[in-house]
């Protein structure tokens, strides 16, 4: 489809967060199972309509270290209970990898931590980019009442390393309190 080796050029429709060839991967809420602090607003919401938290459409480039990954993200207003929705959020499979993501439309986080129990909320906003660095999960979170879309862009064979977040979950929540977002302790977060 892409010529890798050439090059190419995409088609990529700013207000939407679609990219024109590149295959969409979905997460409705029942995917995320144990990601949010409360169990039975999770289980209410995912057993009522079972929204779709987030997309992401890669490019899928080779697995090789000199190629370039990218693609966009967009994760859809919503809460679970006062959790806003997000996504799993991951290392890197190379552990020795950075990303980056610019942000297109919406606002919201880009919540990054390391195994050495250092994080990182970075506000997001459209025109903003955040450095992720080497080391780091990460994990992008909506907190407006419009998509969150974001481009990223990563070393092409770094692999993605959910299960680490699916075990322990992340240290910090984003949450809604008084009408704004407050960050707190995950409850659940847990040294394994």
């Amino acid at each position: 489809m892409y010529d890798w080796n050439k090059g190419f050029t995409l088609d990529f429709d700013l207000h939407s967060g679609h990219s024109k060839g590149a295959k969409s991967t979905t997460r409705l809420l029942s995917q995320m199972r144990g990601m949010y602090m409360d169990d039975a607003a999770f289980d209410k919401l995912a057993a009522s309509d079972d929204p779709l938290v987030y997309e992401f459409y890669e490019l899928g480039a080779p697995n090789h270290a000199g190629d370039v990954a990218a693609g966009t993200s967009i994760v859809y207003p919503g809460k679970v209970g006062k959790e806003y929705f997000m996504t799993k959020g991951h290392f890197h499979t190379i552990e020795d990898t950075a990303e980056a993501y610019y942000t297109l439309s919406g606002e919201g986080y880009m919540l990054t931590e390391n195994k050495a129990g250092d994080w990182v909320a970075h506000p997001i906003s459209a025109g903003q980019m955040v450095y992720v660095p080497k080391g780091y999960a990460h994990r992008s979170i909506n907190t407006g009442n419009t998509p969150l879309v974001t481009f990223f862009a990563f070393r092409g064979d770094a692999g993605h390393d959910y299960g680490t977040i699916e075990q322990k979950g992340f240290r910090k929540l984003v949450i809604e309190e008084g009408g704004k977002p407050v960050i707190i302790d995950n409850p659940k977060w847990e040294e394994k």
